[in-house]
């Protein structure tokens, strides 16, 4: 489907999400991300500053690939019904169960188009307008959570700041920026403190105990995401912490070189986890089917990263709305081939995992 029509978007012309790609790959001058037709991590592996993972590049290449081992069961000796991929989450009811990952210092690591105040604008605006939400980023820039959270607050709160694991001053700070916006919910991604940009960072910046996230957590008197979870033992963590959700994530393999697929863990966490918090997965995914191989797995939901990125350097607002459609499309028709009618209705049995 990587040819869907835009045409339902404010073009003056139809555009293609291939001719989005093509124009991504234009914007982003081919230094960086290079806007392969597939975002598996092998073209941009250790490239940091860039897209690419930590290390040799091992974790984001297997994260893509780790979702492709995992099939559907296709089933169509069904009841045709009208298809519903709405999802309940932080008080909102949003169109589709995926969100838009955060990003950080998109010029540095992207190209030089966007600074992250546009970016943001444009992520938050056009994700909300979808009838999804956007997580965003944090940096070392001062202006980087305030901006983000100025747009956030002017798109009624939809929208998750995500800050990182700073000292405890630093949190505070920024956290008043997210509950003075409005922010529906508030996130963490604990994971960063092993960015190679933050260590020996000041502020500085590292790991959390229990006590600790507890703490934070507390201030936000709102919806609060620990971002970076990939063992049951970290998920115990982050509800003992007071967590509402939780991501299963390894920062798209930016942190430690080596480690698990997101898709090989999901389910065991969300097993163990069962209901207590929602639980969200990212890393690798790719398509509408992977966002359906993710909710029969366990998950409530997923975050898209790099992807998200590209749209919006290839199209603005009408890029970012186009891959939304093109997500939601393939979701659809997936939940329809295996008798889906519900997200409720997406069950373990309609995949097969080697995991």
């Amino acid at each position: 489907m990587g040819g869907i029509s835009c045409a339902h978007l404010s073009f003056h012309t139809v555009m293609t999400y291939n001719e989005i790609i093509k124009n991504a790959r234009t914007a982003l001058g081919g230094k960086l991300c290079k806007a392969c037709d597939e975002c598996n991590g092998r073209a941009c592996r250790n490239m940091i500053p860039g897209p690419g993972a930590k290390g040799i590049g091992d974790t984001a290449i297997r994260n893509y690939d780790a979702w492709r081992q995992i099939r559907v069961k296709m089933d169509t000796i069904c009841t045709k019904q009208t298809i519903d991929t709405s999802v309940e989450m932080f008080g909102h009811r949003f169109k589709y169960p995926f969100f838009a990952a955060p990003v950080g210092a998109v010029n540095i690591h992207f190209g030089e188009k966007y600074d992250d105040r546009r970016y943001n604008d444009i992520m938050v605006r056009a994700c909300a307008e979808a009838g999804i939400a956007a997580f965003t980023g944090d940096g070392v820039l001062e202006q980087v959570v305030p901006d983000a959270c100025a747009t956030i607050g002017n798109n009624r709160g939809i929208g998750i700041p995500t800050i990182k694991p700073w000292d405890k001053e630093t949190m505070r700070h920024k956290m008043q920026y997210a509950i003075d916006c409005g922010a529906m919910a508030i996130a963490m991604d604990i994971d960063a403190a092993g960015l190679p940009f933050l260590r020996n960072s000041n502020p500085p910046a590292g790991s959390k105990n229990v006590d600790e996230l507890r703490a934070i957590i507390k201030t936000a008197n709102r919806p609060f995401v620990v971002k970076g979870i990939m063992t049951v033992r970290g998920a115990e963590k982050a509800i003992d912490a007071g967590a509402s959700a939780i991501v299963v994530s390894n920062h798209g393999g930016r942190v430690l070189d080596q480690c698990q697929a997101t898709a090989e863990v999901i389910e065991e966490i969300a097993t163990a986890v069962n209901g207590r918090c929602k639980v969200l997965v990212d890393g690798g995914i790719r398509s509408g089917i992977d966002v359906f191989k993710a909710l029969a797995l366990g998950a409530d939901g997923v975050l898209i990263c790099r992807p998200m990125v590209v749209a919006a350097f290839g199209g603005a607002e009408d890029g970012v709305k186009c891959y939304i459609q093109k997500i939601a499309d393939e979701l659809q028709d997936t939940m329809e081939m295996c008798g889906a009618a519900t997200l409720a209705q997406i069950t373990r049995d309609m995949v097969s995992s080697p995991f």
